[in-house]
């Protein structure tokens, strides 16, 4: 399924892409640059990709590197050399030294399967990019995590079909102390999203992340226990926007979430993407005045149940 279009703009500035092979275009002002790597044949050897790592360089002697503060990589090739990009970027960290904003796999259904995007070891990612502010993952098979400091990593996103629990896990364990928005696609068990709300409880406790203040619970199969979780969080209550889309939360979970703590402080609630009710959607609209809640989107139960918006 197409579970996302390429993304046109990312952290403020607009994507310019490269196009292999062809000049590098003009761009006036900031830009995010989006390099994408294709290769026809392949001997699916596991290791260093040469073509793939000659691609970059020829991206990087193209331009001006030090003025490159949001990177965005496309598709890489085949699986086999799932940890080329990070390796590379590792390489070539110093080349990039002011690099503040990076997208892994702004890749579409249509080019590759969320749950077949393979991802690597991102501690040392992390470590070679200090000035990183904007960091986002998406796909999460072979993804590796061990918590960290990491001083001014400002937005942390996972986009997956199904989020292991020991990156979660690594996540609420780390020392991110100007962390303001976390955003998390926990997706389904069948494609390795394990997390239970106790996973999330040292989260939502309000002990993590002193600075949080955009959370962002999607993509949930456990949508409906997530939102009673929330509820009577401690977290929520210096939060400004809290994102519970793309699940399936019906009106159980929809009324859990009413029935807790008052949300009126909240600038932006998304529900999007959800099983509710047109009653219980327009009442949730109802009961938050100067909230803008997001309602839109929902689904009906299919023959064999209910669907995250992003799986397979």
């Amino acid at each position: 399924m197409t579970f996302h279009a390429n993304t046109e703009t990312f952290a403020g500035r607009p994507v310019v892409a490269v196009a292999q092979g062809e000049p590098l275009p003009d761009v006036d002002g900031p830009a995010a640059w989006r390099f994408e790597f294709w290769e026809e044949d392949s001997d699916d050897s596991e290791g260093p990709n040469p073509a793939f790592n000659a691609a970059f360089d020829e991206l990087l002697d193209g331009v001006d590197t030090a003025a490159v503060h949001a990177l965005v990589l496309g598709p890489w090739g085949y699986a086999a050399f799932a940890d080329a990009p990070i390796v590379k970027l590792c390489e070539v960290a110093h080349r990039l030294p002011n690099l503040e904003a990076l997208f892994l796999g702004d890749i579409t259904g249509d080019e590759c399967e969320v749950s077949w995007i393979r991802q690597g070891d991102l501690n040392p990612l992390l470590e070679a990019y200090p000035k990183l502010r904007v960091l986002r993952v998406r796909g999460s098979e072979n993804l590796k995590l061990a918590p960290l400091h990491h001083p001014r990593l400002e937005e942390l996103a996972f986009e997956s079909g199904g989020l292991p629990a020991e990156v979660v896990t690594a996540v609420l364990d780390s020392d991110l102390p100007k962390l303001e928005h976390l955003e998390l696609w926990l997706g389904v068990r069948n494609y390795g999203g394990d997390v239970t709300v106790r996973h999330l409880e040292p989260l939502l406790a309000g002990g993590r992340f002193p600075a949080l203040r955009r959370l962002g619970l999607r993509n949930a199969e456990i949508a409906d226990r997530i939102a009673a979780a929330v509820a009577g969080a401690p977290l929520v209550g210096r939060l400004e926007e809290l994102d519970l889309s793309m699940g399936v939360l019906d009106d159980e979970g929809a009324e859990a979430l009413l029935a807790g703590q008052p949300l009126t402080h909240l600038r932006r609630l998304s529900l999007r993407r959800n099983y509710l009710s047109a009653e219980f959607a327009a009442r949730v609209v109802a009961e938050l005045p100067g909230v803008d809640v997001d309602v839109a989107d929902q689904q009906t139960e299919e023959r064999w149940g209910r669907y995250t918006a992003v799986s397979e």
